[in-house]
């Protein structure tokens, strides 16, 4: 795909925000077992989730097919520093800090400059922490959405503002009511194929490290006598 033309502008944001801001009420931050991409369903292209790996770094541990579009390939497992220009990057670094430590919720302006095959592309980004299973902080839900023709990938952006907001506990969100239709008790609802292609990524597992010890029943040390 070499364009992009979007016909809803950045409303994607805001729909991936409002379901974050419901998810945690009164909380700080909702969990990332509590996500579910049917929230989220016309918003998943451009969504994702990310992994804190080291200070300010941050890998793709889930991504829709928008980001994939950007950099002409598939983007999981990469760091989110990717969609973004050397200059800018330790900027986006101080700022997954800012996510993770205060905790806060950061939104971003971007733009990528133009250039051969390359047309000016402005692009924004939100970025809403979650505890993982074992209730740190260390996955950040978020989305991103570039709007107007894509031009040939990768693309990159300088980030040209951005808003971080610290979390308050206590603070009353807004509450979404959302009416679900009538399920049969022996039928699911049924997923897009963008739902589907990432229901496997939001229900992914948290392993918990584990070093392995020497078995009981061999030596951890062996004297070795020498009568030399």
């Amino acid at each position: 795909m070499t364009q992009h033309i979007s016909n809803t502008g950045f409303a994607p944001l805001a729909q991936v925000e409002a379901y974050w801001e419901a998810l945690r009420g009164s909380r700080l931050m909702p969990n990332r077992a509590e996500i579910d991409p049917r929230g989220i369903e016309q918003a998943l292209e451009y969504s994702f989730i990310v992994e804190r790996i080291a200070p300010g770094i941050a890998r793709l541990r889930i991504a829709g097919s928008h980001l994939s579009d950007l950099m002409g390939m598939e983007v999981r497992g990469m760091p989110l520093t990717s969609f973004i220009t050397p200059g800018s990057r330790r900027q986006i670094s101080d700022i997954l800090e800012e996510v993770f430590e205060t905790p806060a919720t950061c939104s971003l302006q971007l733009h990528s400059a133009k250039g051969a095959g390359l047309p000016p592309l402005d692009a924004r980004m939100i970025l809403m922490p979650l505890k993982s299973d074992l209730g740190d902080v260390s996955r950040i839900l978020g989305a991103l959405v570039s709007v107007g023709e894509m031009g040939r990938s990768p693309r990159r952006f300088d980030v040209t503002q951005s808003a971080l907001r610290p979390i308050v506990s206590g603070t009353e969100a807004p509450v979404i009511k959302r009416s679900q239709p009538a399920v049969e008790p022996d039928k699911k609802p049924t997923l897009s194929p963008e739902a589907q292609k990432l229901q496997a990524g939001f229900n992914e597992q948290s392993v918990p490290f584990r070093s392995e010890t020497p078995r009981k029943d061999a030596p951890y040390l062996r004297l070795v006598k020498s009568d030399d």
